[in-house]
């Protein structure tokens, strides 16, 4: 949720067909692997702790505990596994490093280019730390999942990129994550989701609008914050769009939402969340078995998203095609389960309705509200229209 990555010129035609086969190629890889680990996942061995052990043990040992936030990393895309979190901070360390020693192996610019992974990341860190402080109390009280992860995608980091670096920026960000979004997020899911029977992601991303409306102008009004940051500007030499392109877009999207929006921390997220159904089908994604569908319809979503809006890509240097990986896509799987169509048609209407409503939604925020309440605004919207939609047929 970045709001700004590389931009790019190319929109020859003749190069259109290896970008739709690289995005097929793609697809069907993800959709093959996906087959392959439902089909072996009877058979894998139990190395990890199950799921509901986890969370379980999560607060009585530290080992526990930190292998529970690392996993809080990564429930934005559903995946909720420590490994995958120790792969997208490894990764998103990785892609900085090589991005600030202009290394062309870098890959998309990691926070948007503007140098401020460190700061932004700590700052998420710290709200989630904070968040589990203040109300991790709820997770062994009810013996239920809890969202606590929220503030580790939202007003935190956003603070950071709107306002630059510094330790006052950065805390105030985090307090603020942890005070706002986690409560409002509890409040939603338990008072408003759980009751009318409704998808538990409904009331996580509305809590990341609602706490951006009401924090980033409590931020202009405090005295120790500062100026808020220029817009980054774009690339001075834009990458080609072609087949390598689209697949490295589609990895990147991966990891927007925790604001990193770059390929190699998407590479060590995937590669964490697949090792740890390797070691225990029934650890990662909330132990339901459901990780196999969840990729596939992660990816096709993905790959349609970013084959159908390239255009939008090129006029405006960035695109929030990422928005149906965490909101739409999976949230149809984890209502209606594993089913080709669940995985299809969520994949589908995701891909085609959420990245427009999003831009729009960005582009209209208010005033000094950084533009991913837009983007988790039209996650709430498409969610809340696809999902009962698809009841009717399902």
């Amino acid at each position: 949720m970045t709001g700004l990555a590389t931009t790019t010129t190319d929109t020859a035609r003749p190069t259109a067909w290896s970008r739709w086969l690289a995005g097929l190629a793609l697809a069907g890889a993800a959709t093959g692997l996906a087959l392959l680990l439902a089909r072996v996942a009877g058979s894998l061995p139990h190395v990890l702790p199950g799921y509901a052990q986890w969370q379980e043990q999560a607060y009585r040992t530290v080992p526990q505990f930190l292998r529970w936030v690392l996993g809080d990393t990564t429930e934005a895309q559903f995946h909720k596994s420590g490994l995958a979190g120790l792969g997208l901070l490894a990764g998103g360390w990785t892609a900085h490093v090589a991005w600030r020693r202009r290394r062309r192996w870098a890959g998309f610019p990691v926070a948007a280019g503007t140098g401020l992974w460190p700061w932004l990341t700590g700052s998420a860190l710290l709200g989630l730390l904070l968040s589990h402080a203040a109300w991790g109390w709820t997770i062994p009280a009810t013996g239920a999942w809890q969202p606590t992860f929220v503030a580790f995608v939202s007003v935190p980091p956003a603070v950071v990129l709107t306002y630059g670096p510094g330790r006052r920026v950065a805390l105030t960000g985090a307090v603020l994550g942890a005070a706002l979004t986690t409560p409002i997020a509890l409040l939603l899911v338990r008072c408003v989701c759980t009751p009318l029977g409704q998808p538990a992601v409904l009331g996580t991303v509305s809590a990341m609008w609602i706490s951006a409306l009401i924090a980033f102008p409590l931020c202009r009004a405090l005295p120790w914050m500062p100026r808020p940051l220029d817009p980054p500007a774009a690339a001075a030499h834009p990458p080609r769009q072609g087949a390598a392109w689209v697949v490295r877009r589609v990895l990147a999207d991966f990891t927007e939402a925790p604001f990193h929006g770059n390929e190699i921390a998407s590479i060590g997220l995937l590669a964490g969340t697949l090792v740890t159904f390797l070691l225990n089908p029934l650890t990662p994604a909330y132990g339901n078995g459901l990780l196999p569908a969840l990729l596939a319809a992660q990816f096709l979503t993905a790959t349609l998203g970013v084959l159908l809006y390239r255009r939008q890509w090129a006029r405006h240097g960035w695109y929030p095609t990422f928005v149906p990986i965490v909101s739409v896509a999976p949230a149809v799987v984890l209502t209606y389960g594993p089913s080709w169509f669940a995985v299809l048609s969520g994949a589908v209407l995701g891909a085609v309705f959420a990245p427009p409503l999003a831009a729009f939604a960005s582009r209209r925020a208010p005033f000094g509200v950084h533009p991913f309440a837009g983007n988790v605004f039209a996650m709430t919207v498409c969610t809340a229209v696809v999902v009962p939609l698809l009841g009717l047929v399902l």
